[in-house]
């Protein structure tokens, strides 16, 4: 049986250029990923098939037909599990779509009788069910109160040919712009984003965008970061200074108390509460100790006698008798 298969296989690369030159039905099929697609072969009641053979970039699938029964050999593996023939026609079935199953396939037709090769070529094409859109809103405000509103409507993801309409403006881009009065009525407007296999849409409501706080506005957020960004620029340098002079501050203070601390005099003070009383001491040379030793001591002593006056003046005194005052000379 592989064998078999095998000969098909060369049979069918074959078939491959002989259908090149002829002129091959042609279609474009889309799928929806995740999901499932069909390649309708289409062949007519009185063309008795033997085999159909599916390539890509290569082989895909090989579809022998039978009396009682199609065998289907999958010969690719990324397609294991997800290929299925359906129907008389004998329709292609991929299941489980991925991105890559994108691009060009191709089925050789083996006809019995007449005995001939029918090439169909399909070109599939893949894409999401698109998300609901997303309006973002931004305001420009202008004189007299009016104001540049634009809408942009977006996809979640970069989605090809997608294509977006506004209502009711009518406008067929994802970009919607308004210019609003105070004086204008409140208008919805919605986005309507669609590709092959999906559509879908989103609506959003201008209210008063021109009476909104200045903070909405772009221009007035640009003003204020402007005005935050200079008074930042003016207050770095002014803090830069304010530490420099505290700077020089600090150091002249440190030097000035260092100074003081070298030309400092400290005296000691005794605990004694009561000082003791000064002495005078002199150094008497040896030499005149000496010659005191040698010189003899003469003691002259002399007696006074108390004159009449002072015996008068006291009385008392009388009883006692008179005193003698001796001065004792030392030579």
């Amino acid at each position: 049986m592989a064998q078999y298969h095998l000969w098909i296989w060369f049979l069918c690369l074959q078939t491959w250029s002989e259908a090149a030159g002829r002129d091959a039905d042609s279609m474009v099929v889309t799928g929806i990923l995740g999901e499932s697609v069909t390649f309708p072969v289409n062949i007519q009641e009185s063309q008795k098939i033997d085999n159909i053979a599916w390539t890509a970039q290569s082989s895909v699938a090989f579809i022998k037909l039978g009396v009682n029964r199609t065998e289907v050999t999958v010969t690719q593996v990324s397609y294991k599990g997800r290929i299925e023939v359906i129907g008389k026609n004998y329709d292609l079935v991929i299941k489980d779509l991925r991105m890559e199953d994108a691009g060009t396939y191709k089925a050789d037709i083996n006809v019995k009788n007449p005995e001939e090769t029918i090439t169909k070529i399909y070109h599939l094409h893949i894409y999401r069910r698109l998300e609901k859109p997303k309006i973002r809103q931004s305001l420009i405000p202008s004189l007299n109160n009016t104001c540049n509103v634009t809408l942009t409507c977006t996809v979640g993801k970069e989605e090809k040919n997608v294509t977006y309409s506004w209502s009711p403006s009518g406008e067929k881009s994802n970009v919607l712009q308004i210019f609003y009065s105070p004086m204008d009525q409140e208008l919805t407007y919605t986005c309507t984003a669609q590709n092959p296999v999906s559509n879908n849409s989103d609506s959003v409501t201008v209210q008063q965008p021109c009476t909104d706080t200045p903070s909405f506005h772009p221009r007035h957020a640009v003003l204020q970061g402007g005005l935050a960004l200079l008074s930042l620029l003016i207050l770095i340098p002014v803090l830069a200074l304010l530490f420099h002079l505290y700077k020089r501050r600090r150091d002249r203070i440190a030097f000035e108390a260092d100074d003081v601390s070298k030309k400092t005099v400290y005296a000691i003070v005794s605990r004694n509460a009561h000082p003791t009383e000064p002495r005078i001491y002199d150094e008497i040379p040896q030499s005149k100790m000496l010659s005191c030793k040698k010189e003899p001591v003469t003691t002259i002593y002399s007696s006074v006698q108390v004159s009449e006056k002072m015996g008068k003046t006291n009385k008392n005194d009388d009883e006692t008798p008179p005193k003698t005052l001796g001065n004792e000379i030392v030579v």
